[in-house]
């Protein structure tokens, strides 16, 4: 496979040029042939750009330090609005009659919906508003990755704490949460500052495009079509009837077996193990039995594990000063996707590895989509396609931890019941900034108090102090990074158990629908594609419960 590198940057003179040659041929009355010939260019062209941006937005994230990638970054940052501007444009002419009736014969009518919901959410009046955002996502990124705290004898970044948090030694894991939180309490003045400004740029934002307000805004931008607030609303309320009670009964059952008279924060990760978890090998090691994971699940995802892992279409080895976290990106010009990630040996890091290859799954699975908006689901299916490979593969996991596999199993499950809780209160407290965008940083701390008490009453900080104080959420990246972008996990992680449910009953028929739903990729909409896998969408009544009955069942 070609080098990334040789991913080519489309200028912006030969993108307007080529913009210019598409509105040509959709003209006043375009023929139908000149429409289809548009909409061609059209696709060649955004693949092209997007191969471009994904690329140099990993680069970025590989090495936040390096010079010419922030560089690049940052000059991407400032040119988006302006190719957002040109793709806006023609977005526009197809929906119009003319143009649109021979495509939607082809293509369907959720592509002009997605359309219609970009349409609305953009304006070359928020341009300027836009490279701000940007520039102050990248700052958070850049001062997170590189923040460090003595710890052992040496300097680690966040995500090499991260490999100290799940120790067995308990003081050994209050100590890294010492660590880890040192770096925000340093850092927090401007952490204050760069979500205030976020804060303050996305409501203006918002006005301007004539929207009530940053909610509804991004509710549009994320295309979440065929739901809005009142249903996460209301899915956040069957959290606190249905999950909160179970999960605080498991912390306490689980706290009093290990012996804790009080379960502290630092505790949770690792309840339900009874000792340190770990892949039994090392990073190389790990890398061939995913490879060999994937081939004994289905040999769809055999094929496609072939061709990431022996194409080398992935980083997921820890580094000082690269991003924190793991995501997949794709690259359409190399018909691939590519994971990245910061594997420091835990338990979660094999969790997290089985995540990223089922969102590329996804992307490989749809990479012969009829256009390119249908490759990337809306943000909560696509996390189904994730989530659920985490379950699917749980056969698999003697390969990775030999006996200890069932207590993987044990604490995987435990994590989930514990985790829609939290993925719950980091909605919340985002809508309730929204709501309240002239709130100051103090009042936006004691908003986190307030669905912590709501969401996880169970926990407790102990002596730290930056968490304790509602500081837990400048640590959760898609807060700054990406808003209202979290609710989906615990969407997704309704559907994925509903996949787990059914593995263990048919396993093969659970693959099949899966594969089946990851390459229809975002063809429909989230409760359109949830039912079609025959599962039930998370905001049916008694879906939630369901799921979360047979979890108490299997703990």
């Amino acid at each position: 496979m070609e080098s990334l590198e040789s991913v080519a940057n489309p200028t912006d003179a030969d993108l307007a040029e080529r913009y210019t040659a598409i509105d040509a041929l959709l003209g006043e009355s375009p023929r139908e042939d000149a429409v289809r010939d548009a909409f061609s260019q059209w696709e060649d062209v955004r693949r092209r750009w997007t191969s471009y941006a994904n690329v140099t937005r990993l680069r970025f994230a590989q090495d936040t330090a390096h010079d010419e990638r922030r560089a690049a970054q940052r000059a991407l940052d400032e040119r988006l609005p302006r190719i957002t501007a040109l793709e806006t444009s023609t977005k526009e002419r197809f929906l119009d009659a003319p143009a649109r009736t021979p495509l939607e014969r082809t293509l369907g009518a959720h592509a002009f919906d997605v359309w219609s919901a970009d349409v609305a959410s953009f304006n070359e009046a928020i341009s300027a508003d836009l490279i701000r955002e940007s520039a102050l996502k990248r700052e958070y990124t850049e001062m997170l990755a590189s923040a460090t705290a003595p710890f052992g004898g040496e300097e680690l970044t966040l995500s090499g704490l991260g490999a100290h948090l799940t120790a067995s030694d308990r003081e050994t894991r209050h100590a890294a949460e010492r660590a880890r939180w040192s770096i925000f309490a340093s850092n927090a003045e401007r952490l204050d500052a760069i979500y205030d400004e976020l804060v303050h740029l996305r409501d203006g934002m918002a006005h301007t495009l004539g929207f009530d307000s940053y909610t509804t805004l991004r509710y549009r931008r994320m295309r979440r079509v065929d739901y809005g607030p009142p249903d996460v609303a209301a899915y956040r309320d069957e959290v606190v009837r249905t999950v909160v009670p179970l999960a605080r009964e498991f912390v306490q059952r689980y706290g009093a077996a290990a012996g804790f008279e009080r379960v502290y924060s630092w505790d949770e990760s690792v309840l339900s193990a009874g000792a340190k978890l770990a892949p039994i090998g090392d990073l190389d090691w790990t890398i061939a039995r995913a490879k060999e994971t994937l081939a004994d699940l289905d040999p769809s995802l055999g094929a496609f594990g072939t061709a990431l892992f022996d194409g080398g279409m992935f980083d997921v080895a820890y580094r000082p000063g690269k991003q924190r976290g793991a995501f997949c990106t794709d690259i359409p010009l190399r018909n691939s996707p590519f994971i990245f990630a910061n594997y420091t040996g835990r338990a979660r890091d094999i969790t997290t590895l089985m995540h990223e290859l089922g969102h590329a799954f996804q992307h490989w699975q749809s990479r012969d989509q009829r256009v390119l908006d249908y490759m990337y689901p809306t943000s909560e299916a696509a996390e189904i396609h994730s989530m659920a490979l985490e379950y699917l593969s749980w056969p698999q996991m003697e390969r990775f931890f030999g006996p200890a596999a069932g207590a993987y199993r044990r604490q995987h499950l435990l994590d989930a019941i514990l985790f829609i809780p939290y993925g719950a209160a980091v909605d919340h407290f985002q809508h309730m900034v929204y709501e309240h965008p002239g709130a100051s940083p103090s009042e936006r701390h004691a908003m986190w108090q307030e669905v912590e008490r709501r969401y996880l009453p169970w926990r407790d900080y102990g002596d730290l102090a930056y968490p304790a104080k509602g500081g837990l959420w400048q640590e959760k990246q898609h807060i700054y990074l990406s808003p209202f972008y979290y609710i989906d996990y615990t969407l997704a992680l309704c559907c994925a158990l509903q996949f787990w449910e059914r593995a263990t009953a048919d396993r093969e028929s659970a693959l099949g629908a899966y594969v089946a739903l990851c390459a229809r990729g975002g063809d429909a909409p989230f409760q359109t594609l949830v039912r079609s896998a025959g599962l039930r969408s998370p905001f049916e009544p008694g879906a939630l419960e369901h799921v979360v009955s047979r979890v108490r069942a299997e703990l």
